[in-house]
């Protein structure tokens, strides 16, 4: 830790560019994984997005009393630094501790509500046609006539809607759900994984703060400091 006035200054002022950049990560891999995740609603997710939203609030507000001096926004600045990282920190282990299990049931939902137009994006996006089964299956889903697999071969070709993919041998196309299963699980991973790594940061900015809001600085007098 910085004992001098000038050196807890400058650490400050680098700690939020840092939290600025943390900030924008957080909302790119956030939102990353929330398209990818297409049928379901990570609320979870969304938790880390609104982190680095406020943490991009809070550096700025950083920046500026640092650069100043400031008591009040210094003071203010601590104590919204903190919160962030207690939310940020239990989002994150919520993310990382979520198992397949929970993950397939919130899957299975996402699915059930989902639009059939929300479902046909996803058969898109991941070249899949179905959910779990196309023979016996509780979940309905949309035709599949303009969906391809891996190989850019359409999943029924020549066929109608009526008759698009009707069983698990008639469709070029595999089911849905292994590929969203994997999709989702990589996306809690990211995003706990970050949002994990740069929670610690987050009390360094909290001590620094502390330190440096007590400090006096050499470079005014001692009226104009008391007024800071």
């Amino acid at each position: 830790m910085c004992g001098s006035f000038t050196c807890s200054k400058n650490s400050l002022i680098a700690l939020n560019i840092v939290y600025v950049l943390v900030a924008i990560l957080l909302i790119g891999v956030a939102g990353a994984a929330k398209y990818t995740a297409i049928v379901t609603s990570l609320a979870i997710v969304s938790g880390i997005i609104a982190c680095g939203v406020f943490l991009l609030m809070i550096s700025t507000v950083g920046l500026i009393a640092a650069s100043r001096h400031h008591q009040v926004l210094l003071f203010f600045y601590m104590i919204v630094l903190f919160i962030i990282f207690v939310i940020q920190f239990g989002v994150a282990c919520a993310c990382l501790a979520i198992n397949e299990n929970q993950q397939e049931i919130a899957l299975n939902k996402g699915w059930s509500a989902s639009s059939d137009e929300l479902k046909r994006e996803a058969q898109m996006v991941y070249n899949c046609c179905g959910y779990d089964s196309l023979t016996n299956s509780s979940y309905t889903h949309p035709e599949c006539t303009m969906v391809k697999n891996d190989k850019g071969v359409e999943c029924c070709p020549g066929a109608t809607a009526a008759n698009c993919c009707t069983d698990d041998n008639s469709c070029q196309c595999p089911v849905c759900k292994p590929r969203l299963m994997t999709a989702i699980g990589q996306a809690f991973s990211a995003v706990g994984g970050v949002g994990l790594f740069f929670s610690f940061s987050e009390i360094l900015g909290f001590f620094i703060a502390r330190t440096y809001r007590h400090q006096i600085n050499p470079y005014v007098s001692s009226e104009e400091s008391r007024l800071q």
